[in-house]
């Protein structure tokens, strides 16, 4: 009878996605190797290869995992201090404000700095931070939709977009004043943003039967 390898904690895989998080976020997926990953779960090839078949699989599920945590971890936070539609869009900026004033402006958007660094033929990969970006214009979109201005959706977009490159100009200053222009920035572009329009009521049509030529 064949011998069979003991059973893995049950936690081993979820070491391992915890490892590669970090790892990816701190170095980046190319410079990260599969021994870095194994050292930092307390992890052994064999326990790896047994939930994953290569790296770019590991990467697709920590991937999976941010979309997973975005909502409880990032939206829900912000929305519960939120007063208004508007005041939720600022905060979650403001968010990330603070992730650079705790980091001395190191912190970096992991999602934002995979989509920079993975090779664009890589689909299943890319898919997956389109799927992180998606549920983060979400969220702003429907605040945006909700305070009744125009075009949500391109608000959402190019509210990402400015919170992206305030992010990596205060990384390159390792200043907050880039971020700071661009929260101001942003505030004035939300206060010029036109309203939605709503459909215009019209009285109905009088029925022309029996009416008297």
């Amino acid at each position: 009878m064949a011998r069979t390898a003991p059973a893995d904690p049950p936690d081993t895989r979820a070491r391992l996605v915890e490892a590669a998080r970090y790892l990816f976020w701190e170095r980046g997926f190319a410079n990260t190797g599969l021994s870095d990953i194994l050292a930092r779960a307390g992890a052994n090839s064999g326990s790896f290869y047994h939930f994953f078949e290569s790296k770019d699989a590991l990467l697709r599920t920590v991937l999976d995992t941010y979309a997973e945590a975005i909502e409880p971890m990032l939206l829900a936070p912000v929305r519960a201090e939120s007063r208004t539609p508007l005041d939720f869009v600022m905060g979650l900026l403001v968010s990330y404000r603070g992730r650079l004033q705790d980091t001395d402006c190191t912190y970096g958007c992991p999602i934002g700095r995979l989509a920079l660094e993975i090779d664009a033929e890589n689909m299943p990969a890319h898919e997956r931070i389109a799927r992180n970006f998606d549920a983060w214009k979400g969220a702003v979109a429907a605040a945006v939709r909700e305070a009744g201005l125009a075009r949500p959706d391109d608000v959402a977009t190019f509210v990402l977009a400015v919170m992206e490159g305030a992010v990596m100009q205060s990384r390159a200053h390792r200043s907050l004043a880039p971020y700071d222009a661009c929260l101001r920035q942003v505030t004035a572009y939300l206060a010029t943003q036109p309203r939605a329009r709503t459909a215009r009521k019209t009285a109905p049509r009088c029925s022309r039967k029996g009416s008297r030529r």
